[in-house]
């Protein structure tokens, strides 16, 4: 007979308070009944309960889902895990249909190409890594940073890539000779996440020093957010490689991501988005404070946007703030990312499951 565990019917309210705790007790056969307990002994980096257990109890590591994404058409599913491997899945029921193998540690993000039929992934192994969805073959890698990359970017069609990394880095890539075209901007301080787009026609994106390379496709009029971990939010001109803008947070910015040519979001590891227009960036236009556990995540969505936070809240905000909506089910565990086709929405938390929500009109 199996042993049988029981814990506190409140634990996950216990442990939300410091210094919580939460008993438990394991019976086996033939087995004196275990007594022990659970302890939060603080937040860990990721905003989330660090949790102690008594003697005799272990508190178990699942393996996180890190990032994910959804093709173009909505057919298919990737994510990435800390267990160094990736996953193409049927974005209607989960099924396996590849798995991706090459990575050595984690693998932090991925992204599907425009086409639906290629893979960007980037890891702690500081590997830019291109792959076949159809075969599951790795038929690019870049190399170059120093440190993990830790998001990653398309450049209009995909003949051109960005990353940026923990060695404060970011860079611009030619998929077509596998070379590295550039350091577009480096920091001095990891940069967790980025952002390009279209800049407004208003904004003064600077002049290159030199005439770009023949092998940059698409990077005129382009300005490339970088969410800082030194509490700044930096936009730079992509041809240019100039300065554009500077904005100083309440804290480490951890993702970034444009509403239009004109406005952006930011999110920081103290719980604040930030709201800005990029043709002023003096102040904010609005600040959203939910909660404060870090912004892992944020995706533009109708006419608002999507935040995935680190206590393992979700939620849209539409129109200026008049409506949020929740998504449930990922309790204190952090939702790293989240991605969408039409009227679904995908998250993934570091409970390794990713979470399919059916949305009707917003």
């Amino acid at each position: 007979m199996a042993a049988t565990l029981r814990i506190q019917s409140d634990w996950s309210q216990a442990l939300r308070r410091d210094e919580g705790e939460a008993w438990l007790s394991c019976r086996s056969p033939g087995k004196p009944t275990l007594y022990g307990s659970l302890t939060r002994r603080g937040l860990s980096t990721e905003g989330v309960p660090d949790i102690a257990a008594s003697e005799g109890f272990v508190v178990g590591e699942v393996t996180k889902i890190t990032c994910l994404d959804i093709s173009s058409g909505g057919g298919l599913g990737v994510s990435t895990s800390t267990d160094g491997t990736m996953k193409i899945w049927q974005a209607a029921n989960g099924e396996i249909r590849r798995q991706l193998e090459g990575h050595v540690y984690d693998v932090n993000c991925c992204r599907f190409f425009p086409s639906g039929l290629v893979v960007l992934s980037g890891g702690m192994d500081a590997q830019l890594k291109i792959w076949s969805a159809e075969d599951a073959s790795c038929v690019v890698t870049f190399k170059g940073h120093k440190g993990g990359i830790l998001d990653t970017a398309i450049v209009d069609r995909g003949r051109n890539v960005l990353s940026c990394s923990r060695d404060g880095t970011a860079r611009l890539w030619d998929c077509g000779k596998s070379a590295c075209l550039g350091v577009i901007a480096d920091c001095g301080s990891p940069i967790n996440g980025i952002a390009v787009g279209t800049a407004d026609n208003s904004l003064n994106l600077g002049t290159p020093e030199k005439p770009p390379s023949e092998r940059e496709v698409g990077t005129e009029g382009k300005i490339l957010l970088l969410a800082r971990e030194d509490k700044k939010l930096q936009g730079v001109g992509l041809q240019s490689r100039q300065p554009v803008f500077l904005f100083v947070g309440s804290d480490a910015f951890n993702c970034c991501a444009f509403l239009s040519s004109t406005y952006i979001l930011a999110g920081t590891q103290d719980g604040n988005i930030y709201q800005l227009d990029v043709r002023n960036t003096n102040s904010p236009i609005q600040v959203i404070h939910r909660s404060g556990a870090p912004v892992l995540s944020l995706l533009p969505y109708r006419d608002g946007f999507i935040a995935g936070q680190g206590d393992g809240t979700c939620f849209i905000v539409q129109q200026d703030l008049d409506y949020v909506l929740d998504l449930t089910e990922a309790d204190c565990d952090p939702v790293y990312k989240v991605a969408s086709w039409e009227k679904q929405i995908y998250t993934c938390c570091r409970d390794g499951i990713v979470r399919r929500y059916q949305l009707s009109d917003l």
